[in-house]
Parts: C-alpha cells; structure tokens; sequence
C-alpha cells in the first residue's frame, strides 16, 4: 500500500493489511446520508467526499467488485492531484468550471489525455458520491476530454536483441549513480544493490515469451509455475488474479528454458521453493522489488539508446509485454486475437487498440497475398 493513501486517509487501513477487511468492514457500513445529520451542509468539503468515497469503495473491494489494487490507485490520484486542487471547495460549490481546471492542471503537467479522463471519471465519482449521500441535489455537467489512445513503444526483433544483450554485459556492474554519491549519501536502493542484477536478461527474455504484466512479476512464485511437456512444451502459469481476469496463462517454448536456468540460479543460493518469488526473491517488499527492476531496465534502455517508442513514447518494462503480444500478430501463423487477448488476460478491444494498432499491411505482406490451395 502507498503510505500516500494513508497519509490522505489517516482514519482508515490500508488495503493490503493483514486485518484490512476486518477493521474496515465495520467502519464502513453507516447510513448513507449520515453526513447530512452530523454535518451542516455548507461545511462539507469535497475532501470529506473524497474520503466517503474511499470508505464506499472499500466495501466494493470487500464484496470482491473491485480489486485492492483499483482502490489504491483511487487513493493515489485522489491524494496526487485532486484533493490538493479542489479539497477546500465546498462541496456545494462545486461547478463545471473546478473539473476544468483539474484538466487544465493535468494538461499543464505533462499528462496523457488517456490519463486525464480517468482522473476526471474519478472526480465525477466523488461528486456522486456527494449526490448519493444527499450532499448535493445533483451533479453538474462535466467536461469532455477526446482521449486520443497510443500504443506503447514495443521492441522490434533486432532492438529486443540488443537490450538482452546489453543486460547480459552489464551483469554486476555498479550503476552509475553510485559514483555520484558522496560519503554517507543514501539513495532509495541499497548500496550492495546498486549492480545490475544477474537475472535482469532472464526478465526480459522472460516478458517476451510469457504475456505477463509487470504487476504479476512482483507477485509470481513457483508455486505458479507448472513445466508442460506433451505434443507442446510450455509453462502453464496460475497466476493471481490481475486486472480481473484469473485464467492460466500458456508461455511460448522460450520460456521454459528461460525458466530452468533461473530455477537452477536460485537453488544454488537458498532460493527456489513453491512459496519464493521468481525475481529477486531476497526483496520482501514486491512493490520496491519491482521498482528496483525498472530502475535496472531503465539503465539497460540508457545504454542501448532505446528509451523512446517508434512514436516518441517513453519506454518501461511495460514494453515487454506489448512486444511479446505484437511479435505474435507478427509472426504466429493464424493465430486469432480471442486466443492471443484471453492467454494475455485483457480483451479483443484492448489488442486493437493498442497492440494491433502498430502493424501496418506490408508488415505481413505474405499473408495478405497468400492463396488456398486447390481443393481435391
């Protein structure tokens, strides 16, 4: 959990505690318009619906309507950009023109229109939350912002070789921030771990062949990890649930290999068991562990110059999994996106949008001129 959502919400637990459910469940559970009884309306602030909001939410993730980690990027963005901008207004007050000026904010600092319609769709949560608990009569109209989608920058074949292959020569060498750090200079990643680690090409090598997001590589264990050796070799993978979808995920044949050396690697240091994490299993906080990755990669790009997409986005380990779901509309004969999109766990929609969206016709040239062959 962000110690920033329990900065905003001091008066709630994180979703993640252990005892979340069982201290939140209680708490949340108030008559709905209990606020118009224990408060003049005019002395209701949109801070105060954001944090009913919050507590309303909470009780959707209890119910299994939405996962933890949905609520906790609610937190974050309530906490990052609208609390600071509009939590002083009075909830009455609130106008069309104040979600304006949220977009005008988002947009003056860099943000995606991707990103500031989903802050936006928030914000209108807020305020019918204020309308449901009797705050306010209504909603105002709200802004519309034309949300322009852009794919991330995927790898092409030769460009994945070189960052696997700059990962293999950094292997244990210090990052560069290290020498910048004076005596006794703290950074967020401990000194002894400030050198690339062994497994960084495992990683990459790792995305590419199994579908998976960032977020399940934190969590994955090898107790999710099953070896299949049959007409087909491959990993079935049981991963947990991730942006709603729960179906094993089947890797290519790379993968497995991939897998063996990194589960050999980790017997030899004390590692390997059903309940270890398959990268940097020695890191017990699988947020950090996860950014320590990032931060790596992040170095791997540097090098090899590959930061930025076709399109001029700005590439993350993210792009691994774009990469392996657009090398397969390359290059896997006759596969059909309903396969691709539920092996990926995300929809037919989404591989449109974003993934099939980069290949241009000549790309598969030989399959848009290729003929059926006479039948007997």
């Amino acid at each position: 959990m962000d110690t920033n959502v329990i900065n905003l919400f001091d008066s709630m637990t994180a979703a993640n505690d252990s005892g979340f459910f069982a201290r939140t469940y209680p708490a949340i559970h108030t008559p709905a318009n209990e606020i118009t009884f224990e408060q003049n309306l005019l002395t209701v602030f949109v801070s105060d619906l954001s944090k009913g909001l919050m507590q309303a939410e909470a009780a959707r993730v209890q119910r299994g309507e939405i996962g933890r980690a949905t609520w906790q990027v609610m937190g974050n963005r309530l906490r990052a950009h609208i609390v600071p901008l509009l939590g002083n207004l009075p909830a009455q007050s609130f106008a069309t023109s104040d979600a304006q000026r949220l977009i005008d904010r988002l947009g003056e600092q860099g943000f995606t229109s991707t990103t500031i319609a989903q802050y936006l769709v928030l914000l209108r949560k807020v305020v019918m939350h204020g309308v449901h608990t009797g705050v306010l009569r209504e909603a105002p109209l709200f802004p519309k912002v034309k949300v322009r989608s852009q794919p991330r920058g995927s790898f092409s074949v030769s460009e994945y070789r070189a960052i696997v292959a700059a990962a293999r020569r950094l292997r244990g060498n210090s990052h560069p921030v290290l020498s910048r750090l004076g005596a006794g200079e703290r950074f967020w990643i401990a000194r002894e771990h400030l050198a690339m680690p062994d497994e960084l090409p495992w990683l990459i090598r790792w995305m590419v062949n199994t579908f998976v997001r960032p977020s399940d590589i934190k969590l994955m264990k090898h107790k999710h990890i099953e070896v299949v050796r049959g007409k087909h070799v491959y990993l079935r993978m049981n991963l947990p649930e991730s942006k709603r979808h729960s179906q094993p995920i089947v890797s290519l044949r790379p993968a497995v290999r991939v897998y063996e050396c990194l589960l050999a690697e980790r017997r030899e240091h004390g590692f390997g068991g059903a309940d270890d994490y398959l990268f940097l299993p020695h890191l017990k906080n699988r947020e950090h562990a996860l950014a320590v990755l990032n931060f790596f990669f992040h170095w791997v790009l540097d090098v090899t110059r590959l930061g930025k997409g076709p399109l001029g986005q700005s590439r993350t380990l993210y792009c691994l999994r774009h990469t392996a779901i657009t090398l397969r509309l390359l290059y896997g004969q006759g596969i059909d996106m309903l396969t691709l999109a539920r092996n990926a766990r995300t929809s037919v929609n989404m591989i449109e949008r974003f993934y099939a969206s980069v290949l241009s016709g000549e790309m598969n040239v030989g399959l848009l001129q290729s003929r059926r062959g006479r039948m007997s």
